[in-house]
């Protein structure tokens, strides 16, 4: 016999039912939901702006005729509009992360992730206006004073950023510097913390060693930072990410006008480094 009209409803409705559930995971694994737009998709199209930013300074360079220069233009135009349509309401987000970040125990980390936060909030407000003004919502506003504010309030960000990471540098060249000075007393042998020699010319003790002695500190405290950063891919990974992004609001507010050939250089080995943390969740540097 053939299936009641009223049974197929039930089916439908079921499977209407079940599909509605399933999509909110799916939209999970993808990184988000909702009008932000998923991680992948934000990350994807800031690489895409950055890398039209750099071929476009790379066809100028090169003689390329006016009608592609200015193709690539405007497609990386449209990336950036389309980039601050996709951060529509990150300002909660950054809000609630800063509200997250003010439980931390350790007092530096609490007040540099929390004032970073802070004015990524800020910075992605100042941005939302910005979107309005360039897709016709509000024609009145005046794009390049908003613009500058964004631009100051995301070098805050990034500066609190580098401030966090050089901290937690510090922390960890202590905590390997006195690992090594307990397994050089417990060894009974010489040398410094970390197994690296003293001898050698302008080691101590050689008369008028002291320019010597002083290269040779500043030596060891490198080698003992490359140890650390080499220990630790999350923070190497931040610090060189934050240091990329730093070229791109200091060109814009014009403290160190570095041309749109580095700005798009950096800008794309942050996407890509930011997206290699979405794929390897174990490279994001945590809290």
């Amino acid at each position: 016999a053939c299936p009641s009209p009223a049974w197929r409803d039930a089916v439908r409705r079921g499977r209407v039912e079940e599909d509605r559930a399933v999509l909110p995971r799916c939209l999970e694994k993808l990184g988000g939901e909702g009008t932000e737009g998923p991680p992948s998709l934000r990350l994807s199209s800031r690489a895409a702006q950055y890398a039209c930013s750099l071929l476009g300074h790379a066809l100028q360079r090169h003689g390329a005729s006016p009608e592609l220069q200015k193709q690539i233009r405007q497609l990386e135009g449209h990336l950036s509009l389309g980039r601050k349509l996709l951060r529509l309401g990150n300002s909660a987000d950054a809000l609630e992360s800063a509200k997250r970040a003010v439980h931390l125990s350790d007092v530096v980390l609490r007040f540099c992730i929390t004032v970073s936060h802070l004015n990524r909030a800020l910075y992605f407000a100042c941005d939302n206006v910005l979107w309005a003004g360039k897709s016709g919502l509000a024609p009145h506003v005046d794009q390049e004073k908003w613009a500058q504010r964004s631009f100051r309030y995301y070098l805050f960000s990034l500066i609190m950023n580098l401030s966090r990471d050089a901290y937690e540098i510090r922390l960890l060249m202590e905590q390997e510097s006195s690992a090594g000075s307990r397994r050089m007393k417990g060894s009974g042998g010489g040398g410094v913390p970390g197994g690296i020699e003293l001898g050698g010319p302008g080691g101590p003790g050689t008369p008028g060693g002291g320019l010597p002695q002083l290269a040779l500190k500043l030596r060891l405290r490198v080698l003992l930072l490359a140890r650390v950063l080499r220990g630790h891919p999350p923070l190497l990974l931040d610090v060189v990410r934050n240091a990329c992004d730093l070229f791109i609001p200091l060109d814009k507010l014009g403290l160190w006008r570095c041309g749109p050939g580095v700005v798009g250089l950096c800008g794309l080995v942050s996407s890509i480094l930011s997206i290699l943390t979405l794929i390897c969740p174990w490279l994001r540097l945590k809290p």
